[in-house]
């Protein structure tokens, strides 16, 4: 069996207010904003790491996956608000200056550097919809 040429190309994270979302990810993290549409009163926005053309999130409304009922909404909504909806996992060369950084512009810390028995190091955050940010150590 030959190995296919697979790579990860987007993730998705909602976001309930697209301008404090793109504040984060843009100014905070530092990412290059690749897209930003709107349409019927919402909007995608496409980040992702400069250098790295090929790896990115899309922050979306999260209403508007079509087909949700009412109850489906609201569950998604009380997911949202406790952090236990969506998230991603990042790294950073230097972990203590990056949670230097986001502690310092208010972000919700949720774990400070942590040498986990799993064998990283890492720390954890929630962005402004509630997503937790966990950013790992590149070693």
């Amino acid at each position: 069996m030959t190995g296919m040429d697979i790579s990860i190309h987007s993730s998705f994270l909602p976001h309930t207010d697209p301008d404090a979302s793109l504040a984060f990810y843009r100014d905070i993290l530092g990412f290059e904003v690749r897209n930003d549409v709107g349409y019927q009163g919402m909007r995608w926005i496409t980040v992702g790491p400069v250098g790295q053309p090929d790896t990115a999130i899309v922050l979306h409304p999260p209403a508007a996956t079509p087909g949700l009922t009412d109850d489906e909404r609201r569950t998604i909504a009380e997911m949202m608000a406790k952090g236990s909806y969506f998230g991603v996992n990042l790294a950073a060369t230097d972990l203590d200056e990056t949670f230097g950084t986001l502690e310092r512009s208010g972000a919700e810390v949720v774990q400070e550097p942590t040498d986990q028995p799993y064998g990283v190091r890492d720390c954890a955050f929630r962005d402004p919809a509630g997503n937790m940010v966990r950013i790992q150590e590149k070693r």
